[in-house]
């Protein structure tokens, strides 16, 4: 019987080792990693096809970014082209010491005549001498107000007012100076030490609306301020440079300005007067673009190309990442109808209106061609039409590509390729949210399995330690029975 018992014992008591071992109690299992796999396994399915899905979203955004910038960067290059490159119609005067011409905002064509029979100049006053510009002037204030000056009479200009100035007691030129500087009046002032001795000098701004007189109030205990005062019936030898506009001839068009400088004086012409030319007009004449289009039309149709192929890529039936996206359909609609699109309604009839009539065409296959013999045809006929195709205006090319960019990249038309990087975003933005909820699921489901393998853990080892109180109590058992 004892003998019996005692096998049998030993056989549970293997068993339950077994088991313990096997469950890891104090024998090696890492628990927290078993619970780690456990918890991955639990969400892996759905991990991998966020993954999935997050990588062709990935892929498709990025195709259409790339469509959406061909565009974007052939309309920049065609700006930059028309506005300051080899399609700018840059005007050229041909007696530059009458005045420098650079191109205004819009387009200029054929020839322009200038005549220019006197410049914008400042009026310029000086006071009278004293011994040096430590010499003391007098206290009090000087007002100087702004208008036109005709012989004697001064009439005051009510888009100026008038600005008082403090001497402080104690002042000499110098001081004079440096407080009409400081004063903000548009009148710089300096002092000048010739033969005679030192002078105030002030300088106004061009044009005649802008000549000055200077008024003194003088203190009662520093006298001597008024003698820089100045008005028209004063000494007139006291102005080196009267106020005066500019006066000048545009094509035939008399004309006044108060500074030298006239932005836009006509289309595609911005004039600097530096000189005058009564009697002789000058000419200015612009620049031919002709050969820098045919350029430019060969480079539009590489352009296009790239984009053709790029396109055919992204809506390959089988393999393209934009092969049922609606932006890249819209795209290639608006590249099959551009070239028989009027873009320059403007042009005079018979005058070229679309990119056709500068030898655009469009292939059978979607990819385009530059018929160069329509183009010399149309350079020819209308060089001048031709030319104001090229324009930053609203319309031409420049302003076709420049439309067909922002209508491309629009984020808020969803049949647009920039709708498409949108919507395609916030997928991308919302499979990352799940991603991250399901990370959230997954670390507290292996928190729970680690608290619960915790648990277990230490169960085993108690049982463990019974397990080894019973075999020590039945191997004691058993010795006293033999």
């Amino acid at each position: 019987m004892v003998s019996t018992s005692s096998t049998s014992a030993t056989s549970s008591g293997s068993a339950t080792a077994s088991l313990i071992s096997s469950l890891g109690a104090g024998s090696g299992i890492d628990m927290t990693g078993l619970a780690e796999q456990l918890s991955a396994a639990q969400f892996a399915a759905r991990l991998d096809q966020i993954s999935t899905r997050t990588d062709k979203l990935t892929t498709q955004i990025s195709s259409a970014s790339t469509l959406k910038n061909m565009v974007a960067s052939l309309a920049s290059s065609l700006g930059d082209r028309v506005r300051t490159g080899d399609l700018a119609a840059t005007p050229q005067i041909a007696n530059s010491a009458v005045a420098q011409v650079t191109k205004g905002a819009a387009t200029g064509r054929g020839t322009t005549t200038l005549e220019v029979t006197s410049l914008a100049r400042a009026q310029t006053l000086v006071s009278p001498s004293v011994a040096s510009n430590t010499t003391p002037v007098g206290a009090g204030t000087l007002t100087l107000r702004f208008g036109t000056i005709s012989g004697t009479g001064f009439t005051a200009n009510s888009a100026r007012a008038p600005v008082a100035i403090t001497i402080p007691t104690g002042a000499n030129l110098d001081t004079v100076a440096a407080a009409i500087n400081g004063s903000g009046a548009g009148v710089t002032a300096y002092v000048a030490t010739g033969s005679s001795g030192a002078q105030l000098v002030l300088k106004g701004q061009d044009g005649a609306a802008n000549a000055f007189v200077l008024e003194a109030a003088e203190s009662p205990t520093e006298p001597g301020l008024s003698a820089l005062a100045w008005s028209p019936a004063g000494d007139p030898t006291r102005i080196t440079a009267a106020a005066s506009d500019a006066a000048f001839t545009l094509d035939g068009v008399s004309r006044t300005s108060s500074t030298n400088t006239i932005p836009d004086a006509a289309p595609g012409l911005s004039l600097k007067l530096t000189g005058t030319n009564t009697g002789n007009p000058t000419t200015i004449s612009y620049s031919d673009p002709g050969s820098a289009i045919t350029s430019a039309m060969q480079d539009l149709t590489s352009a296009l190309n790239e984009m053709v192929s790029e396109l055919n890529k992204d809506t390959d039936p089988t393999s393209g990442a934009l092969n049922n996206d609606p932006g890249a359909r819209a795209l290639r609609r608006q590249l099959t109808t551009l070239a028989s699109t009027q873009i320059m309604p403007t042009n005079s009839i018979g005058a070229p209106t679309t990119l056709a009539d500068l030898g655009l065409k469009t292939n059978r296959d979607g990819t385009f061609a530059l018929d160069t013999e329509r183009l010399t045809a149309t350079l020819a006929r209308d060089p001048a039409g031709t030319g104001a195709m090229f324009t930053n205006g609203l319309y031409g090319v420049f302003a076709t590509f420049d439309k067909l960019s922002r209508t491309v990249g629009s984020s808020s038309d969803p049949s647009s390729l920039g709708g498409t990087i949108a919507r395609l975003t916030k997928l991308q933005t919302t499979l990352g949210n799940q991603k991250s909820d399901i990370a959230t699921k997954q670390e507290d489901l292996r928190q729970r399995l680690v608290e619960r393998f915790a648990k277990l853990n230490t169960n085993l080892t108690d049982s463990k330690s019974t397990l080894s109180f019973l075999q020590a109590q039945v191997a004691a058992w058993n010795s006293k029975g033999n």
